[in-house]
């Protein structure tokens, strides 16, 4: 005999159904994290690319007030915003680009700094993926526990091991299995994949850090050569 998803529930004990319970509360706040954290990784994605080539453009070309306009009307962009607070300190006259090395230094520390910062953003929530993956199949686990005592159990209180003793414990010990599985299988993946993609926001705005450690490089160059 088949046994749809309500029955089986409607045969669970109490502790299995609390279980399930729980799993799916994991679940549901899996999804929403996901869901969320998914639009803001989109979003900043699609920020920086509009952001990194006209920014780029305008610091090849000396440009720093386009530069800064472009960090401040670009707020999704973890690019963008590492560098928001950078830039304004390098706003100075032609003649006093003269950067030494502890300017260099403090703009590197700055820019790290504010790179943590924004990663540290896109971090946030993230633990609730990983903590779903890695516990959901031993909370599944725990009902399949659950569901073996009490087959056991209807096996002794029939005095047989006939099948009809020990179905109940056995869809029990089955469905919690599989539903901590289900759960747990999608909520490693997608941790995984947002890891991916702050390792790749990670180098990215490495590189917007490297590109104004070299305009002021170049900006010394010029003006020590101006002083020859």
């Amino acid at each position: 005999m088949e046994l749809s998803l309500l029955e089986l529930w409607m045969t669970m004990g109490p502790v299995a159904r609390g279980i399930v319970v729980v799993l799916l509360f994991m679940s549901v706040a899996a999804s929403a994290v996901a869901m969320r954290k998914g639009l803001q990784f989109w979003q900043s994605r699609r920020a920086t690319l509009a952001f990194w080539r006209p920014f780029s453009q305008a610091l090849a070309r000396g440009d720093l007030d386009e530069a800064q306009r472009l960090a401040d009307s670009t707020p999704a962009s973890p690019l963008a915003a590492s560098l928001r607070s950078v830039i304004p300190s390098l706003q100075i006259g032609p003649d006093e680009a003269q950067f030494d090395d502890w300017e260099l230094g403090a703009v590197e520390r700055v820019t790290e700094l504010s790179a943590l910062d924004q990663l540290a953003i896109l971090r946030r929530g993230l633990g609730i993926l990983a903590t779903t993956g890695a516990t959901a199949p031993f909370v599944g686990l725990l009902g399949t526990v659950v569901g073996v005592v009490n087959a056991f159990s209807g096996m002794a209180a029939s005095g047989s091991g006939g099948l009809s003793s020990v179905t109940q414990g056995i869809a029990e010990a089955l469905i919690t299995t599989a539903v901590g599985l289900i759960i747990a299988i999608p909520a490693v993946w997608l941790y995984n994949y947002f890891v991916d993609r702050m390792e790749l926001m990670s180098m990215e705005i490495s590189a917007g850090g490297k590109e104004l450690l070299d305009f002021m490089l170049r900006e010394r160059r010029r003006a020590r050569s101006r002083a020859h």
